[in-house]
């Protein structure tokens, strides 16, 4: 661990020996601990990279605001993973009919909303009971801001998206099987952050020009929108976490109608956030925790770090790091955009990275190649004194959005 010190705001404690930092990222790091109600300091993941007025990659404690663009638009995004009684050899020789039975399973993509697919057949009563836990809670934020209910709420719960989200069948060390799956809040998620980052620059629209970055602008607790901030950010989270596991439920269903053999599918379960806001206590003070892309990683506590499409991913306990405010990477990070990964490398390129793993290899895909993550070695070797490795998966097949 590093500690860069910063003139007129908190150090900044970076987990990134060995790993590529970019200019770009850390003119945002030492924009954000100047703000002025940074608590102790900044913790920065192996993965970080640039974000919209804050790192992806970020522990930001604060005392008395939230930066809505810290939390960012995927509100709850994160990852879920199940470990099967299945072993490599009770899968089929050929993957593909797996790859489309989860397809077909899980909308995703262009599909978005359908609900006629496949596997999803099973999921209807699992999505109007959890939207039913859901749904009151979001008429009391609507009834405010009417202008999220025009939303696609309840049509894109159980569903992936697009771009980073995925869903993948791996192995672990034992050659046990694992389901794991990549996503968010979708577009009511979305939806909340924007509505309320464009609140946050017009309440401080007298004060925004002296701010480092208008993306940092905030909302103080017991100011207007506070309140109604919090309820909504923390409806959205909860949206993501069920949004995850009922696609989990369709991913288990599509995997049974393929391979007859009977299985237990929830052996070891994970299901953890990298992008919210919630309030903990460090140091003996009762804060505001926001994740940018980053893990909880409480001493005993699970938690996943995908790697990049191709590459391993990794189950981990937390080792209660105080100095992180107890967190870990939430991946491998980027190290180019994805116009700069279309423009770097062909669809042959991303034939050869993937070509242990069933899954797309079409142009489509290319801004998700490996080559434009970090190593995720590298990342894990960087976060040494923050988590222990319990499983290292690898892909056999990936599902993108």
């Amino acid at each position: 661990m590093n500690i860069l010190e910063v003139a007129g705001g908190k150090p900044i404690k970076l987990w990134t020996d060995g790993v590529p930092v970019d200019e770009g990222a850390r003119e945002q790091l030492l924009n954000t601990a100047k703000m002025p109600f940074i608590f102790k300091h900044l913790a920065v993941m192996p993965d970080v990279h640039l974000g919209k007025g804050s790192t992806i990659g970020s522990v930001i404690p604060t005392l008395g605001a939230i930066i809505p663009a810290a939390v960012g638009v995927d509100i709850g995004c994160g990852m879920i993973a199940a470990r099967t009684s299945l072993t490599a050899s009770d899968l089929p020789d050929n993957l593909h009919g797996l790859r489309t039975a989860i397809e077909k399973a899980v909308p995703h993509g262009k599909t978005f909303g359908r609900r006629d697919q496949g596997a999803w057949d099973s999921v209807p009563a699992l999505a109007d009971h959890a939207w039913h836990d859901l749904a009151a809670r979001f008429k009391a934020i609507t009834d405010k801001y009417p202008k999220l209910e025009k939303t696609n709420n309840r049509q894109h719960l159980g569903t992936l998206g697009g771009g980073n989200h995925f869903i993948e069948v791996c192995l672990d060390e034992a050659n046990c099987v694992w389901l794991m799956l990549h996503s968010g809040s979708r577009g009511v998620g979305n939806a909340i952050g924007n509505l309320f980052i464009e609140l946050a620059q017009a309440d401080m629209r007298q004060h925004i020009a002296n701010l480092p970055d208008r993306n940092l602008a905030y909302f103080e607790e017991g100011s207007r929108h506070f309140a109604d901030y919090v309820e909504a950010v923390e409806w959205a989270q909860d949206f993501a976490r069920q949004n995850r596991a009922l696609m989990m439920h369709a991913v288990i269903a599509a995997t049974r109608k393929v391979i007859g053999k009977p299985f237990e599918a929830n052996l070891e379960a994970v299901n953890c956030h990298h992008n919210y806001v919630q309030r903990e206590r460090h140091f003996g003070h009762d804060v505001l925790i926001t994740r940018k892309g980053a893990v909880s990683a409480q001493k005993g506590e699970l938690g996943i770090i995908p790697g990049s499409m191709g590459a391993k991913s990794f189950i981990v306990r937390g080792l209660g790091n105080e100095e992180s405010f107890c967190s870990c990477s939430h991946g491998a990070g980027r190290v180019m955009s994805r116009t700069r990964a279309k423009q770097a490398f062909t669809v042959e390129d991303q034939q050869r990275a993937t070509a242990h793993v069933e899954c797309r290899k079409d142009k489509d895909v290319i801004d998700e190649i490996p080559m434009a993550y970090k190593d995720i070695d590298a990342v894990m070797q960087a976060q040494r004194e923050l988590v222990e490795v319990v499983h290292t998966l690898r892909q056999v097949v990936c599902v993108k959005g």
